[in-house]
């Protein structure tokens, strides 16, 4: 009898091919929509609407069962409330990682389990190596379109039931086999940004959850040198959309540092010295299959998602991590995650608590 998978479907071309796959290699595959949030975008359309158009065409293509489960609530209480409050405390959120960590490997795991699923599957570009009941959360073939970082708040039970069956192949790769197939969602544009914010405008969807006033933007000589419309809007290292223009050495305009309480943005020209650190600190870190045994250990680490991984070496501190690079690390922005890699494997990671030299 054929083994269940109930695939993680967004409307997108990774999880319509991964369906399509699954089916090809003799699973019984049933196609399952998450609808996280209901609001509408600024056109007055409900994106999820859409996305649900999309997994019904494609399902009806490859001939499996689809449906649609809402978890708008959970996401609300477990993932936005979080992005809302790390926002007031200045600091620079990634609700993704928790949307995995919280509902598509929670209450989606379950749910599909309720159907009688052998297994999950998703369309991220990762993969997993199973050894006897540990389970290590891999890197994927395609090193830039690599999800690992926004899956690295998983443990390895929840890593038990999950195939990702396109982490072996590369992007174009994909594209490529969906055309072949027919697939509706050849060529649909891949999603950016936050989900439940579209393709809006950050500013004016952010300042509906948190009020926002105008403030000052200074110099670190503490001169002002233009004005802001809501401290929250900017992170450490931007350069864009800061509307400071000419003035000073002449130079591009980026942001160092903001202070939430006083509402005033400080910003620098040229030497982006200040803004270059070499440590970082984790309060909690999460270990998705083990903990190293020695205390020191060399790893790899990004901070952000794409961003090439970066030489280092790591410090069990109790509960938390004490990173340190072989080279100083451009903004690095509290509220983010560090992930860190030993080889191949993902070990896990820890938001970002404190950066220093």
């Amino acid at each position: 009898m054929a083994k269940r998978v109930v695939v993680g479907m967004s409307g997108g071309v990774d999880s319509s091919l991964s369906a399509l796959l699954l089916k090809e290699q003799g699973y019984e595959v049933i196609g399952l929509f998450m609808r996280n949030w209901h609001e509408k975008d600024d056109s007055g359309c409900c994106t999820a609407d859409e996305d649900f158009y999309d997994v019904r065409q494609v399902c009806n293509k490859i001939g499996i069962p689809y449906y649609s489960i809402d978890f708008a609530d959970k996401y609300y209480d477990n993932v936005f409330k979080l992005f809302i409050e790390e926002y007031q405390k200045g600091r620079t959120p990634n609700p993704d990682v928790l949307c995995n960590k919280e509902i598509k490997f929670g209450p989606f795991l379950d749910y599909a389990l309720s159907l009688g699923a052998d297994y999950i599957a998703t369309g991220h570009y990762c993969n997993v190596r199973h050894d006897g009941d540990k389970h290590y959360l891999i890197k994927a073939k395609d090193q830039n379109k690599d999800q690992t970082y926004f899956l690295n708040q998983l443990s390895s039970k929840q890593l038990e039931k999950v195939i990702f069956p396109v982490g072996n192949l590369d992007k174009p790769e994909v594209r490529e086999l969906a055309k072949k197939y027919n697939l509706s969602t050849a060529e649909k544009k891949d999603s950016t940004g936050v989900c439940f914010i579209g393709e809006r405008n950050f500013r004016k969807f952010l300042s509906e959850y948190i009020p926002m006033k105008d403030g000052e933007i200074r110099d670190l000589d503490g001169k002002v040198v233009g004005k802001h419309h809501g401290v929250y809007y900017y992170t450490v290292g931007q350069r864009k959309g800061l509307g400071i223009g000419g003035g000073g050495n002449g130079e591009a305009w980026f942001v160092v540092s903001k202070d939430v309480n006083k509402n005033i943005l400080y910003v620098s020209q040229g030497d982006q010295s200040m803004i270059y650190h070499k440590c970082l600190e984790c309060d909690s870190f999460n270990y998705i299959t083990y903990k190293p045994e020695e205390t020191e250990f060399r790893c790899t680490v990004r901070i952000r998602h794409r961003q090439p991984e970066q030489d280092a070496t790591a410090y069990i501190m109790g509960d938390g991590l004490k990173i340190v690079f072989d080279n100083p690390q451009r903004a690095i922005a509290e509220g983010q995650y560090a992930v860190v890699y030993v080889g191949d494997v993902c070990l896990g990671g820890g938001v970002i608590e404190r950066k220093y030299n």
